[in-house]
């Protein structure tokens, strides 16, 4: 027995989707600008900015093609309808962070040992002009959803690309007025660092619900014994709760209650009573349950 709800909460989708659209072009514009400058300059720096903001395009690209595989309806054996897609998506952006983090520290690391020339005025300009254009794009990004993982994924890059062209700003500096070419390679690392650290975030929390864990500081002892409170109920077993995607928590459990309960009709009564405490303290609205009487616990075998 059980119940389902659609569960959606803050900015609408085409919101999300027109947010998503101007970062893109945005990011795109100016990347194209950038590979151009890096190769003039001779900035590893630079090219990794540019490296990294391909990432970012790529990852709002894979943001918006997630968005519409998720609002395609449930049928036929797809049973949730793609929403799980967007989580997919965001555990691509944190396995893509990982790959251009893993190139870029090994080129800045040969560039320590043997630094090349580097035009810091160009590096200087191209990267304020940088820290503009992604401080604009992490702001219309902060207006999207956020509590969707997808949209997350996307930010995380917007921002850790604004972190990197604030190094590099300080490294363009430095060449500039000192002429210490290293300063190239320290900022791409600190770009490296921060790109690490998003995609460790991105990778846990996709993994959470790829894996099928509850979703975190749901604490199920909790549930179970909320779920214990109504007249009648005896125990509560095989309880299951995972995330569907972001905003979409479910759960399954078999509850145990007097015989009686089947032969007065009190069942569906005692079933409201267990869905209205799911959605008041936990907020979950997607639950199935098995209402089961004493007597048939010698049918049941590997319960937990």
């Amino acid at each position: 027995m059980g119940q389902g709800h659609d569960h959606q909460h803050g900015v609408s989708i085409d919101a999300n989707r027109r947010h998503l659209w101007v970062a893109l072009f945005l990011l795109l514009g100016f990347m194209v600008a950038e590979v151009a400058a890096a190769v003039v300059s001779g900035s590893l720096a630079l090219l990794s900015d540019a490296g990294h903001m391909l990432s970012d395009v790529g990852a709002i690209a894979a943001a918006l093609w997630a968005m519409r595989l998720a609002a395609r309806p449930a049928r036929g054996k797809w049973t949730f309808g793609w929403k799980r897609a967007e989580i997919i998506s965001a555990a691509g952006n944190g396995i893509t962070l990982l790959v251009v983090a893993g190139v870029l520290a090994v080129e800045a690391v040969r560039r320590l040992v043997q630094p090349p020339e580097v035009e810091g005025g160009v590096v200087l300009v191209v990267a304020l002009v940088g820290v503009v254009v992604n401080i604009v794009a992490a702001w219309v990004l902060a207006r999207a959803n956020r509590s969707s993982l997808n949209i997350e994924g996307a930010y995380q890059h917007i921002l850790t690309d604004l972190y990197g062209f604030i190094g590099t700003v300080v490294a363009g500096a430095v060449i500039l007025f000192t002429g210490w070419t290293r300063a190239d390679s320290i900022a791409t690392l600190v770009v490296v660092a921060l790109m690490l650290r998003a995609a460790y975030a991105l990778l846990r929390d996709s993994g959470r619900v790829l894996l099928e864990a509850a979703p975190e500081g749901m604490d199920l002892a909790e549930v179970r014994r909320h779920l214990l409170e109504p007249q009648h109920v005896l125990d509560v077993h095989d309880l299951h709760v995972w995330t569907v995607t972001n905003g979409l928590p479910t759960l399954s459990c078999h509850v145990v209650i007097d015989d009686s309960c089947f032969r007065d009709g009190h069942a569906p009564a005692l079933l409201d009573q267990l869905q209205e405490c799911l959605q008041g303290h936990f907020d979950v609205e997607h639950s199935t349950f098995q209402l089961e009487p004493a007597s048939h616990a010698a049918h049941e075998h590997g319960t937990h």
